[in-house]
């Protein structure tokens, strides 16, 4: 029969959880059968693949089946299995400990109320010394490590005992022997090495299983007659104590392994979660990259044949006009042609042509400026040459974005088109990497047009689709006025625009990003800036860009909110350093920090 029982195992929510995440991390499926080859996790147990057994003991419990790295998914599931299967064992034993203290009831309640080792023996002399009459008690417990017995708990007059190794004193003899003893004049036995003014004393081991853990010793500093009804009452309470000391102890132990798994459990918790994040860094870095190099690649060679084009179209404008001159010349001097000229005149409409001809060297002059703008904005969006912060005009990042973008906010088969309201206010340069600030308004304004997308999508009805952008320094909360956000909204979303915390002496600029479609609600809100969480349908979103956008404003010492309610919209406020004080990753944490001096 197995030990514990797999199905229950495999089918907790933590292990579920546990099996899900390490299968993403390693990249891999899999599928869990029990020993009977029935499918416990998975759709289709049938597939081809390795099949790894899950073992517990000398025992297969259940089978992993997948590719070789699901292997590693059948040794966890073995190591929780010998987990949760010596927590079995230990409970078991644990109830047998119990069940033994069938003695001195009001003494065993209190003792076994306690689960601390001391507690315990403080309880355990207390009433032992009401039991049998002496002058001092103590508790000793053996240090394995060390092979001496211990002071554990001492109360009463003076002091009977310091640490001794087993076989020195008369104590030390009694407990090696294993066995109680009653010693009613102490001075007269040869065995005795303390010099302590003890008359009498009564000694019982400790022992558990035949195992040693110490001693309880009752004495009297004047002579008594310890009796074998007292030596039998405190071999009782002896019993009674080497298993509720044992069951401390091993709680001690317990409870200390549990705090150092929960440690490591956190350590590893978090190593994994610095370096997901680290991947998704990495990740996110080298797609910009490609695509900052890719941008900037395509501009330099639409600039090529541009400026090839534009050296040539001024010398054409130059040429016709002298042309234009030289046909106006003939016509003045010659105003009446042969009639094979006159005819052809007619036939091209010669009026028409030269003020046309005209008008579209100024329009080829014009497209040509267009398509240059358009790779400077191209080029202002990559900025690879940029290594270290350096002033960066919001602005400018902006409309590079916006150019962009451009073509999503065209009218198509998904909305009649976007309009973009700007709103821009008189605000300094500030330090920063340009080109990820400007990856921050490129995955903001993209979601803003997705989010407008199916709003339009649901409700026909909906109000026209609009994104309004508004930058600002920080302002006095009565002077705040925006089309999508009221104060109170503000309030509810602890933003303080007279001065947040970190800004306090630190001047910011803000740039409001909104949209009037669907919104989110406050779970969605709550999750927004995780890694690889999205509301999008598969392939058309990682879930990385609001994450990445985050930790970028967060890397400039920043602030990067969402104020979204249900069917009201989404605002994302972004706020910002004019400064970098401090150009690290914990330059939030610095900030506060000079707060409080």
């Amino acid at each position: 029969m197995t030990p514990i029982n797999f199905r229950k195992l495999v089918t907790q929510k933590e292990v579920v959880n546990i099996l899900t995440n390490l299968a993403s991390e390693i990249g891999t499926s899999f599928c869990i059968e029990d020993a009977n080859h029935k499918s416990l996790i998975g759709t289709d147990c049938s597939i081809s693949g390795n099949r790894y057994p899950v073992n517990l003991l000398t025992e297969v419990i259940g089978w992993v089946i997948g590719n070789q790295k699901t292997a590693t998914i059948a040794s966890l599931l073995s190591y929780l299995a010998q987990q949760q299967y010596e927590k079995k064992l230990l409970a078991h034993e644990l109830l047998e400990k119990y069940q033994e203290i069938d003695l001195f009831h009001d003494i065993s309640t209190q003792v076994t109320a306690s689960l601390a080792p001391k507690e315990v023996a403080r309880l355990v002399v207390q009433e032992a010394r009401k039991l049998i009459q002496s002058t001092n008690g103590l508790i000793l417990l053996l240090d394995e490590n060390t092979g001496r017995l211990e002071i554990l708990w001492e109360d009463g007059v003076g002091s009977l005992a310091q640490p001794l190794l087993l076989g020195e004193g008369i104590i030390d003899i009694i407990v090696q022997a294993r066995q109680g003893e009653i010693v009613n004049n102490v001075t007269s036995d040869s065995r005795f090495l303390d010099s302590k003014a003890i008359c009498s004393l009564i000694c019982v081991p400790l022992i558990t299983k035949k195992q040693i853990l110490g001693a309880i010793i009752l004495s009297s500093d004047i002579p008594t007659n310890y009796s074998t009804e007292d030596l039998k009452l405190l071999t009782i309470l002896a019993l009674q104590t080497a298993t509720a000391i044992e069951k401390a102890l091993l709680y001690e132990q317990n409870y200390n392994a549990l705090h150092v798994a929960q440690e490591q459990a956190h350590q590893l918790q978090q190593t994994l979660f610095e370096l997901q994040q680290t991947q998704t860094k990495l990740i996110q870095s080298e797609k910009m990259s490609n695509l900052g190099q890719l941008i900037a690649d395509v501009a330099h060679e639409i600039n090529n044949p541009i400026n090839f084009v534009n050296g040539n179209l001024t010398h054409a404008q130059q040429y016709s006009q002298e042309i234009l001159e030289v046909l106006q010349l003939y016509q003045k001097h010659y105003p009446q042609p042969v009639p094979e000229i006159q005819d052809l005149l007619e036939a091209v409409d010669i009026e028409f042509l030269v003020n046309d001809f005209t008008n579209l060297l100024s329009s080829m002059h014009l497209g040509i400026g267009r398509i240059r703008q358009l790779t400077l904005s191209l080029r202002n969006f990559s900025r690879l040459d940029q290594v270290d912060m350096k002033p960066v005009n919001l602005h400018e990042g902006i409309d590079s974005t916006l150019l962009i973008l451009q073509s999503k906010l065209k009218p198509n088969e998904r909305h009649s088109g976007i309009q973009v309201v700007k709103e821009y206010g008189d605000i300094p340069l500030v330090e920063g990497y340009a080109n990820q600030l400007n990856q921050v308004f490129m995955n903001i304004i993209a979601n803003a047009i997705d989010a407008l997308e199916e709003g339009n999508k649901k409700n026909d009805q909906s109000p026209a689709p609009t994104i309004h952008i508004r930058t600002m320094l920080a302002l006095e909360q009565e002077e705040f006025n925006h089309p999508y956000l009221s104060l109170r909204q503000l309030e509810l979303s602890n933003i303080n625009l007279q001065s947040n915390l970190k800004f306090k002496n630190f001047p910011g600029v803000v740039v409001l990003i909104s949209d009037n479609g669907i919104g989110m609600d406050e779970t969605v809100r709550d999750h927004l800036f995780e890694p690889f969480f999205t509301t999008k349908s598969i392939g058309k979103g990682t879930g990385l860009g609001l994450s990445i956008s985050h930790q970028i404003i967060q890397k400039h010492g920043g602030l990067l909110q969402c104020i979204s309610q249900p069917g009201q919209g989404t605002t994302f406020w972004i706020q910002i350093p004019i400064k970098q004080i401090i150009q690290t990753e914990s330059t939030t944490v610095q900030m506060c920090n000079q707060e409080r001096t």
